[in-house]
């Protein structure tokens, strides 16, 4: 099966089901992807790693 192919199904498929593939972004959109933050440069891990410790730092101030 050739590009072409799949990509007549996939667009058939949208055709007859048009609320599924909404629904299916909006459940990605609702999760979320960290595999973004993970693809990030050494700047963005390092914030990220901050963001994450500063957090955990205030939770654990709160809980007590």
């Amino acid at each position: 099966m050739n590009q072409n192919d799949q990509d007549r199904k996939r667009l058939e498929e949208l055709k007859k089901n048009p609320m599924g593939n909404f629904s299916d972004s909006i459940n990605r959109s609702a999760t979320g992807d960290l595999g973004g933050l993970a693809q990030g440069g050494c700047l963005t891990k390092l914030i990220t790693l901050l963001v994450i410790i500063g957090a955990f730092l205030i939770l654990s101030q709160c809980s007590f």
